[in-house]
């Protein structure tokens, strides 16, 4: 058990660095550290097999119960929201190779702050995963709201410069496509976060607000 937290830990601090350098590449339209973050998603494939490899041993030779149980069955859940948040961030990076052969727009600062918001979300739900505190993982369930409430204004920016300047329509729908795997992002650290909770209280809270 001890194994397999250090190995989630470690692969979730390898997928937040991927996101982060995703964000800087395309902050700078940096094409060489765009593809850094694209060639390093196999490393990030293979660690994410060899966790649910980890859980499915476990499961199947020490059938783990009540605290153990529901540890071994969030790590699985977190580990595959971890791989689909380094997925995102090659999604990102590929934008942004794109981006960098194109004529340059300003990126509205909302784009940024989202980029900001989400990458922080999922440092602090691998933090609650440390520390197993269930109180910051609501805050981050709340979080998320803000994030979206800021694509959906810059939404109506991005729709306006390309009223305003229709030639660079396609660099505005390349931007506003990268920020959404950043909002993405956010969503799947809220899963992680619902899921320390439901680790530590036993209570799951997914989709709790629609019944």
């Amino acid at each position: 058990m001890d194994r397999l937290k250090r190995k989630i830990l470690t692969f979730g601090a390898a997928v937040e660095e991927s996101a982060r350098l995703a964000s800087v590449a395309l902050r700078n339209l940096d094409p060489k550290l765009a593809q850094r973050v694209i060639d390093h998603d196999n490393d990030i494939n293979r660690d994410e097999v060899d966790i649910e490899d980890e859980c499915l041993k476990i499961l199947a030779l020490h059938q783990p119960v009540a605290v153990d149980l529901r540890f071994v069955v969030t790590v699985l859940k977190i580990n595959s929201d971890l791989e689909r948040i380094a997925d995102f961030s090659v999604n990102v990076a590929k934008r942004t190779r794109t981006l960098a052969t194109q004529s340059p727009v300003p990126m509205p600062p909302e784009m940024l702050l989202i980029a900001d918001k989400a990458i922080d979300m999922v440092n602090s739900a691998l933090d609650c995963l440390v520390e197993q505190d269930p109180s910051r993982a609501r805050a981050i369930c709340m979080a998320d709201d803000e994030v979206d409430n800021l694509q959906r204004k810059l939404y109506d920016i991005i729709l306006l410069e390309i009223k305003r300047t229709p030639e660079n329509a396609a660099q505005w729908l390349q931007l506003f496509s990268a920020v959404r795997y950043f909002e993405r992002m956010g969503d799947y650290a809220t899963n992680i976060a619902e899921d320390v909770i439901y680790l530590v209280e036993g209570e799951v809270i997914r989709h709790k607000d629609q019944v």
